[in-house]
C-alpha cells in the first residue's frame, strides 16, 4: 500500500536537547565538587531518556513517573526528583529543569527543516507524536516549519502516551490515512516500535547529537522524497 503520511517522535527525532558547557559553569554535587564530563553526559541521559526507570526513586515518585507525561506538574515533580538524586542540588536542579522544558533549547537536526518541507510539497500528511509534558510546538515555529505539520499529538494533552495503540490510531484518523498508509519514525523501539501493532511501518532512527547525525531522517522516509 503506498504511503500517504508520516509520523514523526520528537526527541532524539526530530530535535535533541543538547548539552551546554554553560548549564554546568556552576553545577556541583553536594559537596561542592564539579561534575566531571560523564558526569554531565549521564545527567543529560536521564532528563531525556524515552522509556525505563532512569534512577531509583523513592515510592511517592513512581506513580508521577509513571505519569509524567500525561501532567506537567507531576513531570516537574519527578524530573526534579530525577536530578536531586542524581547528586544535583535543590536550585541547580530547577535551572536544569527549566531548560529541559524550554523549546527554544532544543536543537533541530539537520535535515529536520528539508525533510518536512519536502514531505509537504509532495503532498504527504505530516504528523508529530511526543510523549511530553510541554508545549514543543514553539520548537517548529522558531524553525518555521510548524506549516508543513498537519497535526501534533502531544501525550499531556492527549491523555495517552506511546506505545498505547490509541494514539497511534488517533494520528492517522486525523491525518485522514490507514495505519498501513502511514511510516512512523522514532528512536525508541519501545516506544515508537509500537505504531507497527496497528499496522504502521516503523523506521527507527539513532539518537545520536545533532553534529553526528546528518541524514538520518532522509534516510528513514527514503523513497517518499523522490
Amino acid at each position: 500500500m503506498t504511503l500517504r503520511a508520516v509520523i514523526f517522535d520528537f526527541s532524539g527525532t526530530l530535535f535533541r536537547l543538547e548539552e551546554n558547557a554553560s548549564w554546568y559553569s556552576d553545577l556541583t554535587d553536594a559537596d561542592g565538587s564539579p561534575f566531571d564530563l560523564s558526569a554531565q553526559a549521564e545527567i543529560m541521559r536521564r532528563m531525556t531518556a524515552p522509556t525505563g526507570r532512569i534512577t531509583e526513586l523513592g515510592d511517592e515518585f513512581i506513580e508521577a513517573w509513571e505519569n509524567r507525561d500525561l501532567d506537567p506538574v507531576l513531570h516537574r515533580k519527578v524530573y526534579v526528583e530525577v536530578l536531586r538524586s542524581s547528586g544535583v542540588p535543590n536550585a541547580q536542579a530547577e535551572s536544569l529543569y527549566a531548560r529541559l522544558i524550554d523549546p527554544d533549547q532544543w536543537t533541530p537536526y539537520p535535515d529536520t527543516a528539508e525533510v518536512l518541507r519536502r514531505l509537504h510539497e509532495q503532498g504527504v500528511k505530516v504528523g508529530v507524536i511526543s510523549n511530553i509534558a510541554f508545549d514543543i510546538r514553539p520548537a517548529f515555529d522558531r524553525l518555521d516549519v510548524s506549516k508543513h505539520v498537519d497535526e501534533f499529538l502531544l501525550s499531556y494533552l492527549e491523555e495517552v502516551i506511546k506505545p498505547d495503540p490509541k494514539i497511534f490510531l488517533r494520528a492517522c484518523e486525523r491525518l485522514g490515512v490507514a495505519p498501513e498508509e502511514a511510516l512512523m519514525v522514532g528512536d525508541s523501539v519501545e516506544a515508537d516500535g509500537g505504531a507497527a501493532g496497528v499496522g504502521c511501518k516503523v523506521a527507527i532512527v539513532d539518537p545520536a547529537p545533532t553534529t553526528e547525525r546528518r541524514t538520518g531522517l532522509i534516510d528513514a522516509v527514503g523513497d517518499l522524497l523522490s
